[in-house]
């Protein structure tokens, strides 16, 4: 897909939400939890918790598991409100407030669905449907469940009009929905498995070369890259991170590119990795 309107991503994080003054988190929290657990038989039997967290964790593992089909207005109204007010909850970072570690380049460690910039990196499965895991440590769980389930949907349609799964290396573009960036932009990264192979590092060489190109495509300014392929998918770490720091260099370069680009990382061992590739460990 080589482009995508700004205007159906008219969810997308405003900084205020729906019916902010009629519910409690609580209540939004709740109303969401019963509504998803009447929509199939199998759920009858599932009491919900008396506790936060772990009505937090149901709600969380109910939008993980859900298949993409659409849903009323008032629904997504709470669903929106909710959303917006969990990541407002969980502290908000725009990449302008970073310091660039060179021209045109950040290294960033924190939870990508917090991260206000033009659109963020997402290390999707070849389904493109998100992960259906409930409750899953990946960022395609986190992307999917922070984002709504609009985002589920518009991956669905993407892969109805193609009419076949994605291809490792390439990317596709949708509307970010309730998260603090404007666009999601999803990319199978390849699957390690056994010895690390020539095909794999150029497949994920790819992968970020796509990326940066349907960004520009789409007027995007600033994106920011997860460490793709790392996770599930075995990808040695350093090496990985050599790849990206490459690939987004020479694009720069050869492209006279002014895109902004931010390394976000999560992990400690990640973070170490980068500052080295990128110069900063003496900046620390």
């Amino acid at each position: 897909m080589a482009s995508v309107s700004r205007e159906a991503g008219q969810g997308s994080y405003t900084g205020k939400s729906w019916g902010e003054e009629k519910m409690t988190q609580r209540e939004r929290r709740l109303y969401l939890i019963k509504i998803l657990l009447a929509e199939d038989q199998k759920y009858a039997g599932i009491a919900i918790p008396a506790d936060e967290d772990g009505q937090r964790r149901l709600l969380r593992s109910l939008l993980n598991v859900r298949m993409p089909r659409p849903v009323d207005g008032e629904f997504r109204k709470v669903q929106d409100a909710y959303l917006q007010e969990e990541i407002r909850r969980k502290g908000l970072t725009d990449f302008k407030d970073l310091n660039p570690v060179e021209e045109g380049l950040y290294l960033w460690r924190g939870d990508i669905t917090t991260l206000r910039c033009d659109a963020i990196v997402n290390a999707a499965n070849s389904q493109m449907l998100g992960c259906f895991y409930p409750c899953h440590n990946c960022i395609d769980n986190a992307i999917h469940t922070y984002a709504g389930v609009q985002l589920r949907l518009a991956c669905a349609e993407l892969m109805r009009e193609q009419g076949c799964e994605e291809e490792p290396g390439k990317a596709e573009i949708t509307p970010a929905f309730n998260l603090p960036c404007k666009y999601v932009l999803h990319t199978v990264g390849p699957i390690v498995q056994g010895i690390l192979t020539r095909q794999d590092k150029e497949l994920l060489a790819s992968c970020y070369r796509s990326c940066l190109e349907l960004a520009e495509q789409n007027g995007v300014r600033s994106l920011a890259f997860c460490c793709i392929s790392t996770g599930v998918f075995h990808f040695p770490h350093d090496i990985a991170a050599q790849i990206a720091v490459e690939t987004v260099r020479a694009y720069k370069t050869q492209a006279k590119s002014k895109i902004e680009v931010i390394f976000n990382v999560y992990q400690e061992a990640d973070y170490n990795i980068y500052r080295e590739l990128l110069g900063t460990a003496s900046k620390a």
